[in-house]
């Protein structure tokens, strides 16, 4: 079977062509067959150039020239893949590769439809701030009340997918940016995709460089963005019904990808 790790990049200019070959050189110690690509998400600096750089063959470099958040990354990466399973992985390496393997390994031993890395399973090692953890416990609270999703956390930038599972659920996600994996999550869940479990992760997290402000948490944007648009995806699923299929006429499409998609223009 063959996974394709799907690895969004934004202003990574000075780790993205590591990050890539160390992703490779873990997978290809591993059973699996693979391929690693990355979309670089806007054009803003030398991330594409860079990225370019490598050699190894396992490695695709792709990406446009605006912005449009990660979600649009991982779909515009989909629609490059041809693997039985998709994985994401954020770059920057916060989070040890070595756990790609490990979570497809969960994905056969539980026959799961997603696997995603935790950072509160029993096994996961954490090196991160303590009002971090609290923002994320209480983050989750939400989660589950609000989408009846029963994993530990939804938020850390490793997860791996069923294919099937994604040509269901993408056409139908909006959030391209702060709340796009909890949407993923709730829909799949929603679509009846609900052998979702968790794995553990190592993350370190640079407690000075990290873009998470503990001082600013009130006053932080992007949680307040990110927050409002989680009560959004609550609201098109409870309220507007907007992810069942009686509602495909309403689906918001990026016309320019699903083309490329539709006309095999991304394989």
């Amino acid at each position: 079977m063959k996974v394709s790790i799907i690895v969004p990049a934004y202003k990574q200019e000075k780790s993205i062509q590591s990050d890539l070959e160390n992703i490779s050189n873990v997978m290809s110690k591993t059973r699996w067959d693979y391929e690693v690509i990355c979309v670089v998400d806007g054009f803003l600096d030398k991330t594409l150039e860079n990225a370019s750089k490598t050699k190894d063959p396992k490695i695709v470099v792709c990406g446009y020239e605006q912005n449009k958040g990660k979600g649009y990354a991982v779909r515009f990466g989909m629609a490059r893949s041809d693997g039985d399973f998709i994985a994401f992985i954020d770059a920057g390496m916060d989070i040890n590769p070595n756990g790609i393997s490990l979570i497809l390994e969960h994905m056969i031993w539980y026959d799961a439809d997603i696997i995603v890395a935790s950072k509160r399973h029993s096994a996961s090692k954490i090196y991160y701030p303590f009002l971090r953890k609290i923002y994320s416990f209480l983050y989750q609270l939400l989660v589950r009340v609000l989408f009846n999703l029963r994993v530990r956390d939804t938020q850390v930038g490793l997860k791996v997918f069923k294919r099937q599972v994604l040509e269901k659920v993408l056409p139908r996600l909006l959030v391209k940016k702060f709340a796009f994996d909890i949407e993923i999550l709730a829909v799949a869940n929603y679509l009846g995709f609900n052998k979702i479990y968790d794995a553990p992760v190592e993350i370190k997290l640079d407690i000075f460089n990290s873009s998470f402000n503990p001082a600013k948490v009130i006053f932080n944007k992007h949680i307040w963005q990110m927050l409002i648009d989680t009560v959004a995806v609550f609201y098109r699923m409870r309220i507007l019904k907007y992810y069942d299929n009686n509602s495909k006429r309403l689906w918001v499409y990026d016309k320019e990808l699903e083309m490329r998609v539709n006309t095999g223009e991304m394989k």
